[in-house]
């Protein structure tokens, strides 16, 4: 997994990006009509229900924009909101607050349902012992606010890219000429660069299972695609060996059922790539 310091450089990018995309030559909407020396007060409304993120973003976010402004918390990532809370004020340069205003609240809208769906899986294998995980499968630019809003939600974060785990699916099987041989390589590979990288390793049927088994190294087996019942197969032969990770389609209807097969991990690309904005808004007090 990426560093603290990687991560706080990801989130730093993504601010400065963020606000060059959308300020550009300046506001100009607030340079025409609020003088230079105004200062106002607004409030984080919530007009939905969920779980909320991106508190500590926004902080980042305004700190940025204008190291003067000053922020009141009074709801933290996590907590649990309904319509009418406010999760924070910010006071200062009225000029500053309009100027930072649409990436608080894009980011915080998108976190916030990250974390309320992942929320909502974290509560379905309450008792399982499985944990949640996501995916790749993120919004380009912006997949360490999507991490983050995992693991704000309760989830666990997957690898972070493509260059902090060795994920070999069934593709890279494929063209390497079968799984010994993609699981051989590698491990060379990681030994010849001096590399201290985890390998997770996909497997399409038992048969595949029984393959990797027979080659030490790997942290993980991805059981891609399986039914309960041979997902319940596949955990037993792997034992003690390594962990296990089941995916491939599984939804709300069913992740209950494949974390009772007894897998370690469950990863679902859904906790980033479906969800629905939870409904915020910064407003002038």
């Amino acid at each position: 997994m990426i560093s603290e310091a990687q991560f706080n450089k990801e989130i730093d990018l993504i601010i400065a990006n963020a606000i060059r995309e959308d300020v550009g030559d300046g506001d100009h909407s607030s340079l025409a009509c609020i003088p230079i020396s105004a200062t106002g007060k607004a409030k984080l409304l919530v007009k939905d229900e969920g779980v909320l993120a991106g508190v500590e973003f926004a902080k980042k976010v305004f700190n940025f924009v204008d190291p003067n402004m000053h922020i009141e918390v009074l709801l933290q990532d996590g907590s649990y909101v309904k319509y009418g809370d406010i999760a924070f004020f910010v006071s200062g340069s009225s000029q500053s607050i309009l100027k930072a205003e649409r990436l608080v609240l894009n980011a915080m809208q998108r976190m916030s349902a990250i974390a309320t769906k992942t929320n909502y899986f974290v509560k379905l294998l309450d008792g399982t012992g499985t944990k949640i995980l996501d995916t790749r499968k993120t919004t380009p630019g912006i997949r360490a606010l999507e991490k983050w809003a995992v693991k704000i939600g309760g989830g666990e974060n997957h690898r972070f890219a493509l260059y902090d785990m060795v994920m070999l699916k069934d593709n890279h099987i494929d063209f390497a000429g079968g799984i010994t041989k993609a699981i051989e390589k590698t491990k060379k590979y990681l030994i010849d660069n001096d590399l201290d990288l985890r390998i997770i390793v996909e497997a399409r049927d038992l048969d595949e299972i029984k393959e990797i088994l027979k080659t030490p190294g790997v942290y993980r087996i991805l059981i891609d695609n399986f039914d309960y019942e041979d997902t319940r197969k596949a955990v037993a032969l792997i034992g003690d060996t390594c962990l296990t990770e089941s995916s491939g389609g599984i939804n709300e209807k069913t992740v209950r059922e494949y974390a009772e097969c007894g897998v370690d991990y469950i990863s679902s690309g859904a906790l980033t790539h479906s969800v629905y904005n939870l409904d915020l808004s910064l407003k002038a007090v």
